[in-house]
């Protein structure tokens, strides 16, 4: 795997992997990023986490706050359905290289954020950038192209094709797709031979390569969730948008896509995913966004952001401290119903 050089928070140089899944490279050297090293060797690399951390530990604890080096920028996002707001968002923005966990009660519009950051869905109002590109109007195939891809709550697999030619619906390069150049091999061939070997890859980084030539509508729901990562890394994408990725995941594999996600930021990846399973966001997450009723209503570091008052209102409502055990709990809240 080809190297480039670059700099620790220290100033030394660091040499980090050049971004992108080699053909031949198994994935069990990439998961060294990770946050173990296995016993005897040390870390490759940490240089991206590092930044994101130092770059992060100065900004301020509180909804809307800017970052030193966002990708991705939101101002005034609102979805509306009928007379219900499902997003109303001030201002959003993601550190670039970092893994951002955005959390929340069920209903509080996750996913619908996602939907209008990526194209699947319009704003009533507001603006939004990648990368300094400005996306409103922007369809989801091109939004892709430029290299923001995400992943689905419920997935979205074709069933009747095989895993691995699911894989290759998410490689960008396809020129033997038009119908006179699919005459001629030899402008599409060497290209589709890439394809493969790159996919087959992945498939051996998500330990998926077995299932290859199988249907992908007899995986399992966790199988399906593994599969859609890794058809959305085909593209090499420079933003990751992961909803629930842990949702029917297997238990035994949930501590090898963590380090799945570790190893994405050590590439250069950004990754936003939305997740329920708190555990999981204070162990990989470098910032937490909090959304409640289609609200941001707190953001910080992980630890920050777990005991603030917003947060803990949000998930478990305004008596949250109080005994559930005692009585006086349900005629306090009848009281104030009436």
């Amino acid at each position: 795997m080809s190297e480039k050089t670059s700099k620790s928070t220290s100033g030394a140089p660091v040499s980090v992997p050049a971004k992108g899944i080699q053909p031949g490279k198994p994935f069990h050297d990439l998961a060294k990023w990770a946050t173990k090293a296995p016993e005897g060797e040390h870390l490759i690399s940490t240089a991206f986490g590092d930044k994101v951390k130092e770059d992060l530990k100065f900004v301020h604890n509180e909804p809307g706050v800017h970052k030193p080096d966002p990708i991705l920028v939101a101002d005034n996002v609102t979805r509306r359905f009928g007379g219900m707001t499902a997003v109303n968002v001030k201002h959003f923005e993601i550190e670039r290289h970092g893994i951002t966990a955005l959390i929340g009660p069920n209903g509080a519009g996750k996913t619908t954020f996602f939907n209008l950051m990526t194209g699947f869905d319009a704003p009533n109002t507001g603006a939004w950038r990648f990368d300094g590109k400005d996306l409103a109007h922007v369809h989801p195939e091109q939004v892709a192209r430029m290299g923001m891809v995400r992943t689905f709550q419920l997935t979205k697999v074709m069933s009747r094709l095989t895993v691995l030619d699911n894989m290759l619906l998410g490689a960008p390069v396809q020129p033997g797709e038009g119908l006179f150049r699919a005459l001629v091999p030899g402008l599409w061939k060497k290209q589709e031979k890439a394809n493969v070997e790159k996919a087959e890859a992945l498939l051996e980084r998500f330990l998926l390569i077995k299932k290859k030539d199988d249907f992908a509508g007899s995986l399992s729901g966790g199988q399906r969730k593994l599969l859609e990562m890794a058809r959305a890394l085909m593209s090499d994408p420079q933003l990751v948008m992961l909803d629930e990725p842990m949702a029917g995941v297997n238990p035994a594999l949930k501590q090898s896509l963590l380090d799945h996600i570790l190893s994405l930021r050590e590439e250069g990846t950004t990754v936003l995913f939305v997740e329920h399973d708190i555990n999981m966001v204070r162990h990989i997450a470098d910032w937490v966004t909090v959304m409640a009723e289609g609200k941001i209503v707190a953001e910080g570091q992980p630890k920050s952001v777990m005991n603030d008052p917003a947060v803990i209102d949000a998930y478990l409502g305004a008596h949250a401290n109080i005994d559930l055990g005692d009585d006086s709990v349900m005629d306090l809240k009848e009281s104030e119903e009436h």
